[in-house]
């Protein structure tokens, strides 16, 4: 069996390396990764496959940035080429990104199976790009694999339900796993940036409905620079937003309190996460990221796709208003949630997945 592995974005790279490792077990497998180049600076791509051990991608296909319609569509066309090339069994597809969609139109396209690993997901904010991403990506796939009950729930809301979906757990818990003791013994991100454990705040912002719009990105500078009051707040940061930073002094001066780093490598990141005492983001990846370091996070945004983690008291929705965001960080750092809840597996999502493959051609060669 030949499987192609997409990725093209700092999270699914994460995700890969589960799956990756998962493919390397089994010697009757051939596998071909295939990398769009979507995230191509280097502190959010080449640094991701150093750190995680995942191999260099046989195809690299240095798409870049652009506006969503030129940037898929150069994708969509890039990935079909290799993928006539390669002639793979199945096409693995990860989250929700333009390399998501454009890698399970390719495929679908060109009648080759598609799983979609991360399935289910809905945030119901059909104005977020990731979103519809995720539903066309969802209705496309010949193998949906879902993180949690709830994702499989909304799949069976669709009418997607029976065989094809197979609820896996999570691969970034396997992931978070994985790599915890090998970032306790390499990262050197607490002493560089002169932290004490569980004596400090991380926050990311990278979302282009808060960096885009000058309002909410004041905002949510203002609502750090409040935490920055009580305690330190690291805030790596993402292009995009330093981008914003350097063109407008007014947000930049907001910043003078905040350590403001460039992006981090995947184990750097692990270890802020695990030795916080508070996370604030925007992002769905490091939501949960919170979750197995099993700290307190507050989402800058006004839904999540990890409802779970809102209903058991792990995570709280604050959106941009600043005394909103002062609200949610106080009940969040007075919580105590019971952090041993199994919501996202055992940390083997990535054999249930390839063992899931491999049945499933089997059972169509008999």
């Amino acid at each position: 069996m030949k499987i192609a592995t997409l990725v093209g974005a700092r999270p699914q790279f994460v995700k890969a390396a589960t799956v990756v490792r998962a493919i390397a077990s089994h010697s009757d497998i051939r596998h071909v990764l295939i990398h769009t180049g979507q995230h191509y600076d280097a502190n959010m791509s080449d640094v991701f496959f150093a750190e995680l051990d995942i191999p260099k991608p046989q195809h690299n296909l240095d798409i870049g940035s652009g506006k969503h319609g030129e940037q898929t569509g150069r994708m969509l066309n890039e990935v079909e080429e290799v993928l006539l090339q390669e002639k793979p069994d199945w096409v693995l597809v990860y989250g929700d990104t333009n390399s998501t969609i454009a890698g399970a139109l390719a495929a679908v396209k060109l009648h080759i199976p598609v799983a979609h690993v991360e399935s289910g997901l809905r945030s119901f904010n059909r104005r977020m790009p990731e979103e519809i991403n995720r539903v066309l990506t969802d209705h496309t796939s010949d193998v949906l694999f879902a993180p949690t009950d709830s994702a499989v729930a909304n799949l069976a809301k669709e009418g997607l339900t029976g065989s094809k979906v197979v609820r896996t757990g999570d691969v970034m818990y396997d992931a978070a796993l994985h790599y915890a003791s090998l970032a306790e013994k390499r990262s050197k991100v607490l002493h560089t940036l002169g932290l004490t454990p569980r004596n400090f705040t991380l926050a990311t912002l990278h979302r282009a409905e808060n960096t885009d719009q000058l309002s909410c990105l004041k905002n949510l500078l203002l609502s750090l620079d409040r935490v920055a009051q009580t305690m330190p707040v690291v805030l790596p940061v993402h292009p995009r937003t330093r981008g914003v930073l350097a063109r407008e002094a007014s947000l930049a001066a907001l910043t003078k309190k905040i350590r403001v780093v460039d992006p981090v490598g995947y184990l750097d990141m692990n270890m802020l996460e695990r030795h916080a005492r508070l996370v604030m983001t925007d992002s769905g990846g490091v939501q949960k990221e919170a979750f197995f370091a099993r700290v307190p996070c507050v989402t800058l945004r006004e839904e999540t796709e990890w409802v779970e983690l809102v209903e058991g008291g792990y995570n709280r929705i604050a959106g941009t208003n600043p005394d909103r965001i002062a609200s949610a960080v106080e009940a969040a750092l007075a919580s105590t949630p019971n952090w041993d809840s199994p919501l996202y597996g055992d940390g083997k999502a990535a054999y249930a997945i390839i063992e899931h493959l491999q049945q499933t051609a089997t059972e169509s060669v008999l």
